[in-house]
């Protein structure tokens, strides 16, 4: 009875009728959506600072390579012309040498007598030879029309050096040596002291105003003995105080081609890094698709 008086409900499901309606609910009282409805893919540049960078390197490390080798080749013909020069006659020097040629003669051979002024010997060190430490002994060569020089007269112990036991000719030699300018000078070297007697590097100009200078007629020429003889009668001459000249030989340090080879690798090394991000970026064009939490 109850039933029938009660009205009958029509109960249908509630539905928007537009799209927008239905997003502008689920954006107040619905609950958001963790996932973008629709993703829009980026395409990726090609021109990026990482891309940049890689595609640099390639170029610059060819730059180096190429410069390397160039430096190599002007080293190896530098080094031939040297050993030419090692093989010409002797020099007889002038009286008045021409200070400005000298670098044109570097390396020549000299052949020079006179009296060595022991007053005014110049230990340089410390050097190494043949696994001994020790100095160089320079000393003021005064030749017979007057004028004097400088002579290196080759390696001593540091014992030797300590006592000043070397041995020291009054009577007149003759020198065979070869000409040399002054020693290039690290950072890490220390300041010559002459007032102190220590010599740490081949300072010419230095060197021949402290054996006198002008007013004793002293020039700044720099001859390095030569010692052409066996090991043995080079290690017979230091074990009894004997300077020991050295080799008539080019010593000059030549590892350009190292650097050669190893800016030419890298330049191929990072060629291929860049080639394969190349590739890369053409496989896949686009950004992946983010994540989402």
């Amino acid at each position: 009875m109850f039933s029938l008086l009660r009205p009958r409900l029509n109960c249908r499901p509630f539905t928007f009728r537009s799209t927008q309606t239905r997003e502008l609910f689920n954006n107040f009282f619905g609950r958001k959506q963790s996932v973008p409805a629709l993703y829009k893919p980026k395409k990726e540049r090609w021109i990026t600072p990482t891309m940049l960078l890689v595609g640099f390197i390639p170029f610059f490390t060819f730059g180096l390579g190429t410069w390397q080798m160039r430096r190599l080749q002007w080293k190896i013909n530098l080094i031939d012309e040297l050993k030419e020069k090692l093989e010409l006659p002797p020099l007889a020097l002038p009286r008045k040498i021409n200070l400005a040629v000298i670098p044109e003669f570097v390396w020549r051979k000299v052949a020079v007598k006179g009296k060595f002024d022991h007053s005014r010997v110049m230990l340089i060190g410390p050097r190494v030879r043949e696994g001994l430490t020790g100095v160089n002994v320079v000393t003021p060569l005064m030749r017979e029309d007057g004028t004097t020089i400088l002579v290196d007269r080759g390696f001593i112990t540091s014992d030797v050096a300590k006592s000043m036991s070397f041995s020291c000719p009054e009577a007149e030699v003759e020198v065979f040596g070869m000409i040399r300018l002054s020693q290039p000078r690290n950072t890490f070297t220390p300041d010559n002291r002459p007032g102190e007697g220590q010599w740490y590097w081949t300072d010419i100009d230095g060197m021949a105003e402290y054996a006198g200078g002008e007013r004793a007629n002293v020039q700044p020429v720099y001859i390095e003995e030569i010692f052409e003889g066996h090991a043995g009668e080079a290690s017979n001459n230091i074990s009894h105080g004997i300077p020991v000249g050295r080799a008539p030989t080019v010593n000059l340090r030549n590892s350009h081609l190292s650097y050669v080879i190893t800016w030419y690798s890298l330049s191929a090394l990072t060629a291929f890094m860049f080639l394969r991000l190349l590739a890369n970026r053409k496989n896949s064009p686009v950004k992946p698709m983010p994540r989402y939490r």
